[in-house]
């Protein structure tokens, strides 16, 4: 069974406070878009347990620690299913607050339900989901949402963005979540990320931002130099998307001179 776990990319992302277990509370709107990995479930028909192969952006580790295989054997440790061959082919950047590791799980999860006819509910997948990371059940359903508390809270919303272009562009820098954590400073916010999302994209410059951001772009100055070239560009609203790496812009329409990002990993295409 071949499947495609997309991206994520977030629309805001206001730290509100630090919670007295040291986590943080926010809200942001997790966004689905288009790029997306590859992965392939098959029953196995020469290993008893499991075969894992990977191509595409190198992966690295242990099989054991990937989330795919942690989403088998979570599904393994409470149904009978049979040994699986998984291959994946990765396109989604890592360390760029895309999701991709929590897509690739969230559709391992959805793909063995149907494979081995386990009716599995959505409800009691999202619950499975919690298990291998705070954004991994938003794949689930796979739709707009916004989310708070730990980024685990989810709740729907009416956002579309079908027709606008998305240019994502990735720097060859990794930003992992604990070092963006540990330098930002909460604070709540005079407008709801909610509020703010009914205003038309032109004006989003001005109401929605990303609280990563400051702190990141002073460690990394080249991911704010992105930001300020998508709306050299032409982009109505630019942003870093979680705790970084990768930046977007939204357009109206196809920017033409997108190949001043050098060195850099750049996709980009029109939501649907």
């Amino acid at each position: 069974m071949l499947v495609y776990p997309n991206a994520k990319i977030n629309i805001g992302l206001n730290i509100v406070e630090k919670r007295p277990d040291g986590y943080h509370n926010l809200e942001t709107i997790f966004y689905p878009i288009g790029l997306s990995d590859v992965l392939e479930v098959e029953p196995s028909e020469s290993c008893s347990d499991y075969s894992f192969s990977s191509s595409g952006i190198a992966l690295g580790g242990d099989p054991e620690e990937n989330l795919i295989v942690k989403a088998y054997r979570l599904i393994q440790s409470e149904y009978n299913i049979p040994a699986v061959d998984i291959t994946l082919i990765k396109q989604i950047p890592s360390g760029a607050g895309l999701g991709g590791g929590s897509a690739d799980a969230a559709f391992m999860l959805k793909t063995l339900n149907e494979m081995f006819g386990l009716h599995i509910t959505n409800r009691k997948l999202e619950k499975i989901a919690t298990e291998l990371g705070a954004d991994c059940p938003v794949f689930i359903k796979n739709k707009p949402v916004y989310a708070t508390g730990i980024g685990n809270e989810f709740t729907p919303v009416k956002l579309s963005l079908k027709g606008y272009f998305l240019l994502l562009v990735k720097p060859d820098i990794h930003v992992s979540t604990p070092e963006a954590y540990s330098l930002v400073v909460p604070e709540k916010p005079v407008i709801s990320l909610l509020e703010s999302i009914q205003s038309p994209v032109k004006e989003w410059v001005e109401l929605i931002k990303n609280d990563f951001e400051k702190s990141i772009f002073e460690k990394h100055p080249e991911i704010g130099e992105i930001k300020n070239k998508l709306y050299e560009t032409g982009a109505l609203y630019a942003s870093m998307s979680g705790s970084g790496s990768s930046v977007y812009g939204i357009f109206e329409k196809a920017p033409e001179n997108d190949n001043i990002f050098s060195n850099c990993f750049v996709t980009g295409g029109f939501l649907k």
